[in-house]
C-alpha cells in the first residue's frame, strides 16, 4: 500500500508560511542606509603620510577611485579593528567588478611605533592585498586624524612591559572624489551593510 505524506495541519500553516518568508528574504541586500550622512561633509587634508612602498601617500591627493574607505587602527588590536577590517574585506568581494574597480579601503595606524610598512603589509595582505597601509609620525597621523573626527591618542609602554595604545576612534570614513567625507560608518556595520552602501553612494555620483 503507498504511503502518502499527511499536509501540514491548520495550526501550523502560518509558521510554515513565515518560515517561506524568512527563507526568501534571508539572502537579500539591506534596504536601509546603514551609515550616517553629515549636512556638512569634513574637508580631507592633504597632509602626506607614508605609504607600505615608503611613497607619500596623501589622503586628499592620492586618492584616485571615487571612493574611498578609510579606517584608523592598528595591527595589534586584539578585537574592534579586526571587525571593522573583516567587514570592509567580506564588503569589497561582495561588490561586482564595476564598482571593485572605483573604490579604494586605506587603513591608516595609529601605533606607528610597531606598525612599519613590513609589519603593516602583512596585516593587510591578511585580509585584502589591494589594502592601502599608512604610517607616519604620531603627531602627523593625529593632525590627518582631526579634521575628520577621528581621534587618535599617542600609545605609551607600560612599567609592565606592556603597551597602552590609549585609545582611537573605530569609524569607517567615506572620501569622495571632491577630497570631502559626507558619511561615516560606525564599529558594527556589517559587511553587507557596507556592500549596499557603498553601491548606492557610486550609484548617486553617476
Amino acid at each position: 500500500m503507498r504511503s502518502k505524506l499527511a499536509p501540514p495541519s491548520r495550526a501550523l500553516l502560518p509558521l510554515v508560511l513565515l518560515l517561506l518568508v524568512l527563507t526568501a528574504c534571508g539572502g537579500g541586500e539591506p534596504s536601509k542606509f546603514a551609515g550616517s550622512t553629515l549636512e556638512n561633509p569634513y574637508r580631507v587634508p592633504d597632509v602626506a603620510l607614508t605609504d607600505t612602498d615608503g611613497a607619500p601617500y596623501s589622503l586628499a591627493a592620492d586618492t584616485d577611485k571615487r571612493l574611498t574607505l578609510v579606517f584608523f587602527g592598528y595591527a595589534h588590536c586584539p578585537d574592534i579593528c579586526q571587525q571593522v577590517m573583516g567587514a570592509l574585506a567580506g564588503a569589497m568581494n561582495r561588490l561586482d567588478d564595476a564598482d571593485r574597480e572605483q573604490v579604494d579601503v586605506v587603513f591608516v595606524t595609529t601605533d606607528p611605533t610597531r606598525d612599519t610598512p613590513k609589519a603593516l603589509h602583512q596585516y593587510l595582505e591578511r585580509y585584502d592585498p589591494s589594502f592601502i597601509g599608512l604610517t607616519g609620525d604620531i603627531d602627523t597621523i593625529i593632525e590627518v586624524g582631526k579634521p575628520l573626527a577621528i581621534y587618535v591618542n599617542d600609545g605609551k609602554l607600560l612599567p609592565t612591559g606592556g603597551y597602552d595604545l590609549g585609545g582611537h576612534s573605530t569609524q569607517v570614513t567615506a572620501v569622495d572624489s571632491a577630497d570631502e567625507a559626507p558619511v561615516y560608518w560606525d564599529q558594527e556595520t556589517t559587511q553587507a551593510e557596507f556592500a549596499a552602501d557603498i553601491h548606492t553612494l557610486l550609484a548617486k555620483e553617476n
